[in-house]
């Protein structure tokens, strides 16, 4: 567990509007991901900063219980050319407090670390977080992802 500040910083992707209901964002989130990859979305993203992939969760009705948006995308020097079907996002310069999710991908540790922030008590803004998915994630056996939670 670590609290860091973040600069803002912009991000061009696709996204899916879902909620943690039952049967909706364990359906909607991985066919996401499906279509990220099937349709070579992260090459379509124009002035891309790097190879790292962003997974957004934003514009909450409220807070995890209710509606919110998850944007699979990567950062970007600039907004100015969004392609069709994309959105941009900003994530606004704040607090967050970064957890770490470690092991194999197929042990569900993003969900499971996503359990223990919901149940962490945070004071949290709700505004926008993201698990930031780099080199260190490429072995999906020995994979680790950053997850980054805006705070008060």
């Amino acid at each position: 567990m670590e609290f860091l500040q973040v600069d803002s910083f912009e991000l061009i992707g696709i996204s899916v509007l879902t909620s943690n209901d039952p049967g909706k964002a364990e359906v909607d989130i991985p066919a996401l991901w499906e279509r990220f990859f099937a349709e070579d979305i992260i090459n379509k993203i124009p002035n891309r900063t790097d190879s790292s992939i962003y997974c957004v969760y934003t514009d909450y009705e409220s807070d995890h219980t209710q509606p919110y948006r998850v944007l699979l995308a990567c950062a970007v020097s600039t907004i100015d050319e969004i392609p069709d079907g994309m959105l941009a996002h900003r994530i606004n310069k704040g607090r967050f407090h970064k957890f770490t999710a470690k092991g194999d991908m197929k042990d569900n540790i993003i969900y499971n670390k996503w359990l223990n922030i919901w149940e962490s008590g945070l004071d949290r803004t709700f505004q926008s977080d993201y698990e930031l998915y780099n080199e260190r994630s490429q072995d999906r056996s020995n994979a680790e992802v950053d997850i980054f939670i805006g705070i008060k």
